[in-house]
């Protein structure tokens, strides 16, 4: 099995290593510990079985990160392992469509049942954790408008919030700049914005930093 282990923070890499390869399981393990290396490698790395995700590490912070990635790979599980687990982060990630939630305070047998779990194709979250329903009608409103997007509009949003032009996209996502444009012009549209700055700021209403205020 193939996995990705993307956490800036090299010892708690090592913990997570240790957790997959429990149970005689086969690993084929890569580590990344910045974000860029983390789209980079889900590019260009196959056939990938679960990506194991920190919200916060160097080139993002919070879910938007999880947002960008899986418009990158609409199929591939990603499992979220953060010290932010709070009910309201946790929720709001598996609606965004992770496949699963660790805390970093998590056992180690913990970590390898959850893992086992989605790999079966399961949901997981932590059982003692009541996650409730959405208190905050504007994040509501958001994470829904957010879903409606095609992969493609979500990684030309995503794009936005790196600042690159339509011409830049065009380019990496090799595509026409009439295309993009078609695509700025639905992402405005679908998030209920009248330009690219405010729905770069909408986006970036779902970074930790700001979940935890809004809770």
């Amino acid at each position: 099995m193939k996995f990705i282990i993307a956490d800036d923070h090299p010892l708690f890499r090592g913990a997570l290593r240790q957790a997959l390869t429990q149970k005689s399981r086969k690993a084929d393990i890569v580590e990344a510990g910045d974000f860029d290396t983390v789209k980079k490698l889900i590019l260009e790395a196959g056939d990938i079985d679960l990506l194991l995700l920190d919200l916060t590490m160097p080139g993002v912070s919070g879910l938007s990160g999880l947002v960008t990635l899986k418009a990158i790979q609409p199929a591939l599980p990603i499992m979220i392992v953060s010290a932010t687990d709070d009910p309201a982060t946790i929720r709001r990630a598996l609606e965004l469509g992770a496949s699963g939630f660790i805390s970093k305070s998590a056992s180690m047998e913990t970590i390898n049942k959850a893992v086992s779990a989605v790999l079966a194709g399961d949901i997981w979250a932590p059982q003692e954790i009541d996650l409730g329903s959405e208190p905050d009608p504007e994040i509501s409103d958001l994470i829904s408008r957010i879903r409606t997007l095609t992969p493609q509009q979500t990684r030309v949003l995503s794009m936005l919030a790196e600042g690159l032009l339509n011409k830049q996209i065009a380019y990496e996502l090799s595509v026409s700049e009439a295309t993009i444009k078609a695509h700025v012009s639905a992402v405005l549209q679908k998030l209920g914005v009248d330009s690219r700055t405010q729905a770069v700021i909408r986006l970036s209403k779902i970074g930790s930093d700001s979940f935890q205020a809004l809770s």
